[in-house]
């Protein structure tokens, strides 16, 4: 069967991509944008990807045609699609009728960590001999690839996104997944083109809540007070809290925590590879998903020191002269604050933090106010204003209090950093796009003005 993939070189789609590629299947993709990691894995994986919406790209007509949700009509692909009369489905929807049938299906839900919480439990099980399936918005450096079908008969891991489905489909991705495990790790008012209000996305939670069947388990953030209002709409399944002392939680220690389970004699000490708050409760909700599908308790320590992290999580890109770079995909305020507060816990030096406010949300201005206490963690804040930004970056973080730097394009941006870094700085770059290819060219200037001398 060919398949091709519209919007390909979206995390999600991308494995859509590479799981079918793996079935057998012949994959082709289209798409307007593609940069690493997902261009990369495609590339290896040998399937084509074709630039732009070219309804040319669809002669010979292929069997069916997967659409991604960032499509929408006017399309020139998508219109040759309808007019054309060629099948097609959403990238969800193929994942649940060709993969996720008949399978155990772990699904990881918030509006930050999934990728950690994904890739985390993907590997726990993994470590424990399961060989499940997997697919993570991102590249698992245990694995080295975003999506596998894994054996047969195992559990499939699945990051759930509440991002809407398709042009057709206004339902969230997650509701397609049925899945038997089903993480909530948080939930904050997120993706302002596609919902109103936090009400809005707590009722799309509330509709995943409803198909996970009382066989399961619910594995919920205690401290999340929008996850206790979908609790409180109903719930059918036996619940597991974290961050909670009747639950899972965490007591930090050098290098790790000390795992505290509610009922259980044994508190292990767990090392963990990855700093900060977040990142435990994230460990804290992937080791009780994995307990709920059977992997031993004390299993979990030797896996979770063993776990790498995922690119463009805290991702250290290069490191020349003392001075430290890392990409992160952080683009929400709170996904910023803690990225800064993990990087203060990590090691000592100034934190140079650096935002291309991106995401649909970000550029409207919906995260402004918020800015200037999420970027406190930082010594110097420096932020990308592109012309296409809907609020006046000078003026929503005039109160910000580390010093700030309004640049308007990459070019300036990396010069400045360049000129103002010193050694012992970290610098950490935060977007959800590629920031204009400034983890890769930032690390080549530091390092040519390292060899002329100037650093």
């Amino acid at each position: 069967m060919h398949l091709h993939v519209l919007g390909i070189c979206g995390t999600f789609m991308a494995g859509i991509a590479a799981l079918a590629r793996e079935a057998g299947h012949r994959v082709t993709g289209s798409d307007a944008n593609a940069w690493p990691p997902m261009s990369t894995q495609l590339e290896a994986l040998g399937i084509e990807v074709m630039p732009g919406y070219d309804p040319a790209h669809l002669d010979p007509a292929p069997d069916v045609v997967v659409v991604g949700n960032v499509i929408s009509r006017g399309n020139p692909a998508i219109e040759a699609v309808l007019n054309r009369g060629l099948p097609y489905c959403s990238g969800p929807e193929w994942l649940a009728r060709h993969v996720l049938a008949g399978r155990t299906v772990l699904a990881v839900a918030g509006t930050h960590g999934k990728t950690t919480t994904t890739a985390m439990l993907a590997w726990l099980l993994e470590h424990a001999g399961l060989s499940p399936g997997f697919l993570v918005g991102g590249l698992p450096a245990n694995f080295g690839v975003s999506a596998r079908l894994g054996a047969a008969d195992a559990p499939f891991v699945i990051e759930a996104d509440e991002y809407d489905t398709a042009f057709f489909d206004k339902r969230s991705k997650f509701v397609h997944y049925r899945p038997t495990v089903a993480v909530l790790n948080n939930l904050e008012f997120d993706h302002a083109d596609i919902f109103p209000d936090l009400a809005a996305i707590e009722r799309q939670f509330h509709h995943l809540v409803r198909t996970v069947p009382s066989t399961g388990r619910l594995i919920v953030n205690a401290e999340a007070p929008a996850l206790a209002r979908v609790l409180a709409q109903g719930a059918w399944t036996p619940v597991v809290a974290f961050n909670s002392d009747d639950g899972w939680r965490a007591q930090p220690r050098a290098g790790g925590f000390v795992l505290q389970v509610s009922g259980q004699a044994e508190t292990p000490a767990i090392d963990m590879p990855l700093p900060g708050a977040h990142n435990r409760a994230n460990a804290l909700a992937a080791m009780a998903a994995a307990t709920a599908v059977g992997v031993p308790l004390a299993a979990l320590a030797p896996a979770m020191a063993a776990f790498r992290g995922v690119r463009r999580r805290l991702e250290v890109v290069g490191e020349v002269a003392g001075i430290r770079v890392y990409d992160d995909f952080a683009h929400h305020p709170t996904a910023i604050e803690v990225t800064l507060a993990a990087l203060r816990e990590h090691a000592p030096g100034r934190i140079l933090a650096v935002l291309e406010p991106r995401s649909n949300t970000m550029r409207r201005g919906e995260h402004a106010a918020a800015l200037p206490g999420a970027l406190s963690g930082a010594d110097v804040v420096y932020v990308l204003a592109r012309p296409d930004l809907q609020w006046n970056a000078a003026e929503a973080l005039a109160r910000v209090r580390p010093p700030r730097v309004i640049c308007a394009t990459v070019e300036d941006l990396s010069a400045r950093l360049v000129a103002d870094a010193v050694a012992g700085d970290r610098i950490v770059l935060m977007s959800n796009g590629d920031f204009g290819g400034l983890p890769q060219t930032l690390p080549q200037q530091l390092q040519a003005a390292h060899a002329a001398g100037i650093l």
